[in-house]
């Protein structure tokens, strides 16, 4: 009888399950044009950018010459990727880091994907392909600054005045609120909550910047004020009516930060298996340490249940079969699970964890606000409670 081991291949410590042999070889070339990507471009310039607080532009053309804005859509200009693939793309960013992936994450998935899903074909015309090249930017207007987590409680609101609209409210925690060209912001309306492509040069529409983040740094935050702002009917997203769209546009946005924080988890990991391999006290390595070796080994089991939620999530979305709760399950899952690897690899690091010469404290930081936006973890928990009993208990 042949031995189970005779064929024992060596694993690789950031993909133990070999996840990699799963995907088809498109998806292989994604992940791989992208992983160059952030070697080349983003690692030697996203210290800099986090400890002074900037979004590096230039990867902004960078991004898009690469297909990766808007990827899942059909047309446009777009390089209709399928699921699973936009997951890829988002774990390589995140792996750079979070402000990055948040950018192409809201740029495809909460601005780009509400117009092709529900716009007008004029305003797909106009918007999608600009932006899938990179010579548009966009932002989401969903929370307020009196609470994200109730988008029902909404009071930002829109009067219809003639063939136009009415537009007052304010908008909070914008991710690219001071460099967009558009926004698609989420209001009020006699009919139920309506979206309207609102437009930077729009009197009365202002974009204000946040100072002053520890998290997120390497990203641009900001918040928008609508004072009587005057939209043409032209503007409004005309197919849908109600928190379906929204919600809808949190739902693709929340998927793809399922596979975005693996990344992030992986850099981490990767960074302390380097470093403890190195670093000897006590006359031997840490890593020959057992309780560093449990610690690492905890982190790759959390990496890996992670992985395979997310893929098969793809999978799932691939078919036209998925369930926002699904996505509720893994997002709460793999953020809480990038977020303790991100914070028990700094504690490894011993001291030179709070330097920002070392990844995971950055990527500590930027967790803080990935595992809060799109959905606090409270909210997804109470997501899938509802799925199992029946029960709505927000």
């Amino acid at each position: 009888m042949k031995s189970s081991g005779s064929n024992k291949k060596s694993l690789n410590p950031l993909d133990l399950f070999d996840i990699r042999s799963q995907l088809s070889e498109e998806e292989q070339m994604v992940q791989d044009s992208v992983a160059r990507f952030v070697d080349d471009k983003v690692l030697p310039v996203i210290r800099d950018a986090f400890e002074h607080h900037y979004f590096p532009k230039e990867f902004v053309p960078a991004v898009a010459e690469l297909g990766l804005l808007g990827s899942s859509i059909e047309g446009y200009d777009c390089a209709g990727l399928n699921s699973v693939s936009y997951g890829l793309i988002c774990q390589e960013l995140e792996r750079g880091d979070s402000g990055l992936r948040s950018f192409v994450s809201v740029q495809s998935s909460l601005v780009m994907y509400p117009i092709d899903a529900y716009g007008s074909e004029e305003q797909k015309q106009r918007w999608l392909p600009a932006m899938a090249r990179g010579e548009a930017i966009g932002c989401f207007g969903l929370t307020e600054p009196h609470g994200g987590s109730d988008p029902s409680n909404m009071k930002t609101h829109a009067k219809r005045d003639g063939d136009d609209w009415l537009l007052n409210g304010a908008k909070m925690w914008i991710t690219n609120a001071t460099v967009a060209d558009a926004a698609v912001v989420w209001a009020m309306t006699d009919e139920g909550v309506r979206g309207f492509i609102v437009e930077k040069d729009m009197p009365g529409f202002t974009a204000q910047e946040i100072e002053n983040k520890f998290s997120l740094r390497a990203s641009v935050t900001g918040a928008l004020f609508l004072d009587n702002v005057r939209v043409p009917n032209s503007s409004v997203l005309p197919g849908v009516v109600g928190l379906k769209g929204p919600l809808s546009c949190l739902t693709q946005a929340r998927y793809g930060i399922t596979w975005g924080v693996i990344g992030a988890a992986q850099a981490c990991l990767d960074e302390v298996l380097k470093y403890t391999q190195d670093r000897v006290l006590f006359d031997k390595p840490l890593s020959h340490n057992q309780l560093i070796q449990h610690r690492l080994a905890d982190m790759s089991r959390r990496i890996t249940t992670a992985q395979l939620l997310s893929l098969q999530l793809g999978r799932i979305k691939d078919r036209g079969e998925l369930n926002p709760t699904q996505v509720s399950l893994a997002k709460w899952n793999n953020c809480r699970a990038a977020l303790d690897i991100a914070r028990d690899a700094r504690d490894m690091l011993g001291g030179a964890g709070i330097s920002a010469e070392f990844c995971p404290v950055r990527h500590m930081l930027n967790l803080e606000s990935v595992i809060t936006y799109e959905g606090t973890e409270s909210v997804h928990q109470l997501v899938v409670g509802k799925e199992l009993t029946g029960v709505n208990a927000f």
